[in-house]
């Protein structure tokens, strides 16, 4: 058993085992138990489900508090609120893609919960590679700050996503054009056997909840391009990377339903996201001019819930009578 006391990326292997176990019971619980059949998942199931993962991931942040210190449990929570922050952009392209494919609600979480796999498997790979570049060239460390403070400067200034634009995407061109896809849905299946019409034999065709499937996966993989540099700007420990990032990723999933009734309420969301991403990535740049080895943990998060907690409020304020228009309309 001398090998559970081994470090693995700088953090003993038991405590990787007690992450990784966690988080495939919430996925056995999830998937086996509570969603077994395909059903509408409604706005109040949607709160429950996500309060219950944001409690296991502050849980587990007083976990590490116990284990490691209150210097990283700091920087878990900090990682969490901003990976939770920035994924909830990614809801907005979600929710486009189930609209543009027309993913009835009872088998959208069905595509979500299993895009979780894939999430967990892409995101430990680019955590992983991350923090081997930055341990051998600290510098690079400076290259996602700019990278993050041009990201949030280019998103305040971008226009609002186009539906249009996801029948344009040459990916899902590519994979009409690959792959054998069914006209319609087949229920919940990803795949199934039909006649094909030129040789009249039995044939895998692939549904257009698959093609959803790995549109969402893409769509996660751009927005992990901004989310990992970004704790990373806070923390190169790779544990505290990979687990915030992943305990933010399975609330945001559940959240997903209720978040999409209210996207048209989070006007101001954007602007919010953007000054996170501008403030995380000049914290490197801000601790040099001030002579001191990095912004305080506890600074970081407490300017950054700031800023989200502004641009919610403010958001909802904003639209506080958009209901009474629509409903006039």
């Amino acid at each position: 058993m001398d090998f559970l006391l081994t470090d693995f990326l700088g953090t003993p292997t038991w405590m990787w085992g007690v992450f990784i176990s966690l988080v495939l019971a919430l996925l056995a619980l999830d998937l086996g138990v509570l969603h077994k059949n395909s059903k509408e998942i409604g706005i109040r199931e949607s709160l429950l489900m996500s309060g219950f993962y944001i409690a296991i991931g502050l849980a587990f942040g007083g976990w590490i508090w116990f284990q490691s210190g209150q210097q990283s449990a700091m920087e878990y929570v900090t990682g969490f609120v901003v990976e939770k922050s920035l994924a909830m952009d990614n809801i907005f392209i979600i929710a486009m893609i189930f609209s543009y494919f027309a993913i009835p609600r009872q088998y959208q979480h069905r595509v979500l919960l299993w895009g979780i796999l894939g999430v967990i498997i892409l995101r430990g790979i680019m955590i992983a590679a991350g923090a081997a570049i930055v341990e051998n060239f600290h510098w690079v460390l400076y290259i996602f700050a700019a990278f993050l403070v041009f990201t949030g400067l280019k998103m305040l200034f971008s226009s609002n996503h186009d539906e249009n634009d996801i029948g344009n995407n040459k990916i899902l061109k590519f994979l009409r054009k690959s792959l054998p896809v069914t006209e319609k849905l087949h229920g919940e299946k990803f795949f199934v056997k039909e006649t094909d019409p030129l040789t009249g034999k039995l044939k895998t065709f692939v549904t257009p909840l698959f093609l959803a499937l790995i549109m969402v996966e893409i769509a996660d993989l751009i927005f992990a391009v901004d989310s990992i540099p970004a704790i990373f700007a806070i923390t190169t420990d790779p544990f505290i990377v990979y687990t915030s990032n992943i305990f933010a990723i399975l609330g945001l999933r559940a959240l997903y339903f209720a978040l999409a009734a209210l996207i048209h309420r989070f006007a101001y969301l954007k602007y919010a996201l953007a000054a996170v991403l501008v403030f995380v990535g000049s914290k490197i740049f801000l601790a040099d001019m001030l002579g001191i080895a990095k912004i305080p943990p506890a600074v970081s998060l407490g300017v950054t819930v700031a800023i989200l907690v502004t641009g919610v409020v403010g958001s909802l304020f904003a639209t506080r009578n958009e209901k009474k228009v629509i409903d006039k309309v």
